[in-house]
């Protein structure tokens, strides 16, 4: 008798029975059908990431070997991986957390409802990709062009491509961009890479080195075994290289070429944005500058602004500007403080001669290289304003003096506005206007403006519109501030095989999602792209070779010593001078009139009471001689006068007689 045979048992009927036992036995039926419906659907995405990294590796192939034949179709899934019908609620698989690394990545999104088997790779794992083969294709026939072009890097689908690469047309690089991305995510290096290829083709490069990072481009790069397998990965033939520079400081702080800008070379509308002056304020600082510019007063330094405006507001020259609406002492009070303010923050040293030309930044090297202008600012990264309006007045100056090109093999020059949220932060009107027009403006004279900032939020969506070609590094969403921008982002994108909301976040430090103008002056694919590393130093030159090279420029000569020539403040200090001086003369002239008057008033004061006795004297006179005449009236008296007495003298007669005799000879006789 077997087992199976043998009756059973009283404890076995009776667990039969037993609504617990059976209760348990009915879960763990669910349970275990549970599994192996989990089983099948993980089998089936498995199935389905496995066919999606086939038809990459096939589309990539075709790609190697120039095939232009359409992708395969994709093969749907074996039925029998495949609940035959939709489970039920009770017995839908319970989802699991996935890492946030596989949550980011392209197949999570067919992986997430299921639990992650043992064999399965790490959190750490890259996506097998995002794109389909065809979408592949068409992205790296996007980027093929017939004209000289700028190497970004190699398309991203799991794994980077390397014959898939991405490029930006050189004649495009006057149709402005964008680099943007969060801070470490490589917008640095980016910079660094397009402007050592745009030096390397001939096109001199202006750049602002606001943390000193770019100077590396001066020095040839350090290889390492690291390096070396990222950039073999991407197609990029690496070498240390250094570039041609000039360093250059702006106002002479710091090691650089001194950049000096004069007050009305400057403006009133590009100083009244760095000095925050109200609309009202800013019409009178423009009244200011054409009376100077009327009156032949140059203004060179703040001193020389400051002087225009005191003189405006003294009793000498309040009345001169009342034909064109006046200056009140008020606006002109603040325009003075905020100067003060201005000029005690530093900014005094940005003023004066000689004014730097900016068709300096325009060279080129003797080997025909061009040459990268890095303009150091860390010692002026304190004044945002300052520096971003400076750049602006520069760019302004390049369009005044540059002639019109058209559409050119390449540009005459690239400038790259590093920190351009500073530009834009607090901005007026009238200020954003004449940034858009600038930027609209100034590539049919052959400049291209990359903007630098950490979101594209940070540019005015006019000027945004102008933008060809676009370098978005990772994007991070902690705060909902952070996820608005982010959808914000996205929604300024082409239509794209990719999830960009997803993808920006998890792009790799060196990756960005590219779009550039085509030479047909359409925007290319949407690209995953893995950069290109620089070829020179990736941190700053060492001091002592910037200082070298500082010495050895020969715009030192040119533009290292300050001029202090007659301007406005001279001027008009003389001019003051000579009017102290006419009216002390005048003050003199006028107190010497006073005295005569009172000296010719005192005098004849005088002459009239020295008359009066005179006249009093001879009235007197007369009235005596009057009175004494009617006595000599009645009786007249015989007695002679003193004179007479001695004359008739005896003894007078005889001394007479002598004297006579003895004189004529007569007593002889």
């Amino acid at each position: 008798m077997t087992a199976a045979d043998a009756p059973e048992s009283p404890a076995t009927a009776s667990s039969a029975t037993d609504p617990a036992v059976v209760a348990a036995e009915a879960e763990l039926a669910r349970l275990r059908a549970e599994a192996e419906a989990a089983e099948a659907q993980l089998q089936a995405a498995q199935a389905r990431a496995a066919l999606a990294a086939a038809e990459a590796a096939a589309a990539k192939a075709r790609v190697a070997g120039g095939a232009a034949q359409a992708p395969a179709p994709a093969v749907p899934p074996d039925p029998a991986e495949e609940p035959s019908e939709p489970l039920a609620p009770a017995e839908a698989p319970v989802k699991t957390e996935v890492p946030e690394a596989q949550a980011d990545s392209p197949t999570a999104a067919a992986e997430e409802s299921a639990p992650v088997p043992s064999g399965s790779p790490g959190p750490d794992a890259r996506p097998s990709g995002p794109l389909e083969a065809e979408d592949v294709a068409k992205v790296t026939a996007g980027y093929r062009f017939e004209g000289a072009t700028l190497d970004l890097g190699a398309l991203v689908n799991g794994d980077p491509m390397p014959d898939a690469q991405i490029r930006i047309p050189l004649a495009m690089m006057n149709r402005h961009g964008l680099v943007a991305g969060a801070t470490g995510t490589g917008k640095t290096r980016t910079l660094q890479g397009l402007a050592e290829q745009l030096a390397a083709k001939g096109v001199p490069v202006f750049a602002a080195d606001i943390k000193g990072d770019l100077s590396g481009v001066a020095t040839p790069g350090e290889p390492s075994e690291k390096l070396t397998a990222r950039t073999r990965g991407i197609g990029q033939d690496w070498k240390p290289e250094a570039s041609v520079t000039e360093y250059f400081a702006l106002g002479g702080i710091g090691k650089g070429v001194p950049v000096r800008a004069t007050v009305s070379g400057f403006g009133p509308l590009l100083l009244s944005k760095v000095l925050g002056l109200n609309p009202t304020q800013e019409s009178s600082l423009g009244l200011v500058f054409h009376y100077a510019d009327a009156n032949g007063l140059a203004l060179v330094d703040l001193s020389d602004l400051r002087a225009v405006l005191t003189h405006l507001t003294s009793d000498e020259g309040k009345g001169e500007l009342k034909e064109l609406g006046g200056l009140s002492a008020a606006t002109a009070g603040v325009i003075l403080r905020e100067l003060i303010t201005f000029a005690d923050a530093g900014a005094d040293v940005f003023f004066g001669e000689p004014e730097f030309e900016v068709a300096d930044f325009l060279r080129t090297a003797p080997d025909g290289r061009g040459i990268i202008s890095l303009l150091e600012v860390p010692g002026v990264i304190d004044k945002p304003e300052l520096f971003s309006t400076f750049l602006m007045y520069l760019l302004a100056e390049l369009f005044e003096m540059l002639p019109e090109v058209g559409d050119a093999d390449k540009p005459k020059l690239v400038f790259f506005f590093d920190e351009a949220h500073l530009l834009f932060r607090d901005a007026s009107k009238d200020f954003l206007a004449a940034i858009v027009q600038t930027v609209r403006l100034i590539r049919s004279k052959g400049v291209g403006v990359f903007f630098v900032t950490q979101t594209p939020k940070d540019v005015p969506s006019d000027v945004l519109a102008q933008l060809g070609s676009r370098v978005q590094h990772a994007l991070r969403a902690f705060t909902p501030d952070d996820a608005k921008a982010l959808r914000a982002t996205v929604g300024t994108y082409p239509t794209s095989g990719y999830d960009l909301e997803r993808v920006l976040q998890e792009l790799g430090t060196g990756e960005a999602i590219v779009t550039v103008m085509s030479e047909k002056g359409a925007p290319t694919p949407v690209a995953w792209t893995r950069l290109r590393a620089p070829q020179g130093l990736m941190s700053p030159t060492p001091d002592p070779a910037i200082e070298a090279a500082v010495k050895a420029s020969p715009l030192l000569a040119k533009y290292g010593t300050a001029i202090d020539r007659e301007s406005a403040r001279e001027i008009l200090t003389a001019k003051m001078r000579a009017a102290e001086e006419a009216a002390a003369a005048e003050e003199a002239a006028l107190a010497k009139a006073k005295a005569d008057a009172e000296y010719a008033k005192q005098k004849a004061a005088m002459d009239k009471q020295q008359a009066a006795a005179e006249k009093k004297a001879q009235r007197e006179y007369e009235r005596l001689l009057k009175k004494t005449a009617g006595t000599t009236r009645t009786s007249r008296s015989s007695s002679k006068s003193p004179l007479e007495q001695i004359l008739n003298s005896k003894s007078t007669e005889a001394i007479l007689g002598g004297v006579i005799r003895g004189m004529f000879g007569t007593g002889r006789r």
